[in-house]
This record gives C-alpha cells, structure tokens and sequence, in this order.
C-alpha cells in the first residue's frame, strides 16, 4: 500500500513530534549500548581504539533539489562517511546525523531522507547512534554525518606509509559518478542512466578496507575528489612519486564512452570524484582479489599518468569552485 506524501513543512511541527517521527525508524545493534535519546550515545568497543570522521552536504553547493531527491542525499551522505573509515581499514561502528533546515522544507524530504539513511547505515552493518536537528535561514539546508568505527586487531592504514616499489590498486569504479554529474548539467541524463544513478547513490566496497589491511596495504584513501588528487594526497603524505598506467585505466573510459566523448570520458576517469572507491598501495605480490593494478610508486613526487602530468587533478571545495 503506498501513502500519500506528506504536505506539511518543518513549520507545521515542533521538534519533538519530529524527534518521535524520526528516531524510531532507526535500527540498533549489540554493540550500541545506550541509543538516541539520551545527552549521549554509549558504545561497546572491542579493540580499545575509535576511528572518527564527519562530512557535510550544503544545498545548492553539494546537491540540487532538482537532481537530487532526500532519499538519494541521505544515501550518498552514509556512503561518504563510511567509505573514510574504511579507508583506514575501518568498520564503522555508529553514525551521528545532523539535519539544519529551514521551515519550509517539508515533512517529505526529512522523510525520505531519514528512511534512506536507515536504509544505507543496515546496508553498510552499521547504526544511527544519535545526531542533531536545528533550524536554518530561508534556503538554508545542511546534512552532516560524524561516523565511528574500529579497526580489527590490525594499525590504521594511513595516507604516508607508501614507499617506493610498491603497486597502487583501486577497489571499485572510477569515473561513473562523475559521468553522471556531466549528463545532469547538460540535461541529458537518458543517455546514461546508470550513470546518474552513479552520482545519485553511489557505492563503496566497505569491506574491502579492512581486507586490504590485512592484505598488508601501505597507504589507502577513498575517492571522493578524483583519482589524481587522491592519489597526490597520497603521495606527498608518503613523500613518493605516484605513477598511473593508462592501459590499466583505458576499460574505465571505455565504459564511459556511449554516453561521453573519448576526453570527457577520460576526465571523468581522472579527476572526478563522488566514486568513493577505494585506492591503496601494497608490497609488490600482496594484492588481494578484488582490486586491480593501475600504476606503481616511485622516488620522487606527485602523481603522472604514463610518466606525465595531468593538468587538472579534482575537486577542490575552494579552488574549484573558483575555476570550474
């Protein structure tokens, strides 16, 4: 049986008929020993040590009501937090969600986006442990997520620990969110729906952090602001030089090819970001099924494909904002 939308706004209902509207739609788990509702939430951890993050979604800056639905915010909100703590070798282990909204957005889209964060923290073997609701200026819309987790009785995979001799590996798709944005900018997202899909609700192998980890991983991240510049965080923090293989990234842009041309598809593969795959380095020989090879680290510094500089590299929250 469907229901029909809701039609009230944020202004129709106080914060607690909202709390008790929300909070209940949120499963728990073992490990969460005190729940929303309290000033805190209380956790049990198994190896002693937390991994913490957080990120922000700002309408109008990283999603349009137009494009984007509460459902598809909520989703990519819990992939983007957890996909960091996998990066680290992680396992999350709870989510705080911050909603700051004006009055007038509707009772529907906190709704929807509400479901769909429950949805992403079970799929993701996780929980929604507590959070925050405030008010906001007309227009004003802001999401965030503060993610724990722990790790599995192995060190955190850092950004610096690459050295020289070791292969980089990526664990997932390259390019496909990225391909997406393109084709809902030009208003033409028919020619790729599983591209904009993509950039909608992407998808980030969790599991695979902490199996990289225990693969002997020196260095991983997750994609979130494109191949070159997350792998360049990776090298200046390892002090190494990082170098791509085209022919590994050619199928990648092949893929992308009926929707986009040769050199938007290759862009998309290079910079783009929003994949939140993961990309790491190991010792030569120690790759774990599951991921694939696309370049090597060397002496020296920055990131070429085929021993070249690219001159774009990804999203910067200030740089690109200026230029793009």
């Amino acid at each position: 049986m469907t229901h029909s939308p809701d039609p009230r706004t944020l202004a129709d209902v106080e914060e607690q008929e909202l709390l008790d509207t929300v909070l209940p739609r949120f499963a728990t788990r073992r490990d969460v020993l005190v729940g929303p509702g309290d000033d805190t939430a209380l956790l049990r951890l198994r190896s002693g040590a937390a991994l913490a993050t957080t990120d922000t979604m700002v309408l109008g800056r990283d999603w349009l009501d137009g494009w984007s639905t509460g459902a598809d915010v909520g989703h990519k909100l819990v992939v983007q937090n957890v996909a960091d703590i996998a990066a680290m070798g992680g396992r999350c282990t709870g989510l705080l969600v911050t909603l700051v909204a004006d009055e007038d957005t509707t009772l529907q889209w906190v709704s929807d986006f509400t479901d769909a964060v429950a949805a992403a923290a079970q799929a993701a073997a996780t929980a929604v442990i507590g959070g925050d609701l405030s008010s906001a200026p007309a227009g004003v819309r802001m999401v965030s997520i503060t993610a724990l987790g722990e790790l599995d009785s192995v060190a955190p995979v850092l950004r610096s620990g690459a050295r020289a001799g070791d292969v980089v590996a990526v664990c997932g798709t390259l390019g496909r969110a990225a391909a997406g944005l393109v084709l809902l900018q030009r208003g033409t997202p028919e020619a790729g729906p599983d591209l904009v899909l993509a950039q909608r609700r992407p998808a980030a192998p969790y599991d695979q952090g902490p199996r990289a980890a225990h693969a002997g991983a020196t260095a991983m991240i997750d994609i979130s602001d494109g191949l070159l510049r997350d792998a360049g965080r990776i090298a200046r923090a390892s002090g190494v030089r990082i170098d791509l293989d085209p022919a590994a990234l050619a199928g990648d842009i092949q893929a992308l090819a009926p929707a986009l041309d040769t050199a938007e598809a290759e862009e998309c593969v290079l910079t783009g970001g929003e994949e939140h795959s993961l990309l790491a380095t190991f010792p030569i020989g120690s790759v774990p099924s599951g991921w694939r090879q696309i370049g090597v680290v060397g002496a020296g510094a920055g990131v070429t494909v085929g021993g070249r500089e690219h001159v774009r590299v990804g999203w910067d929250h200030f740089g690109s904002a200026k230029t793009d």
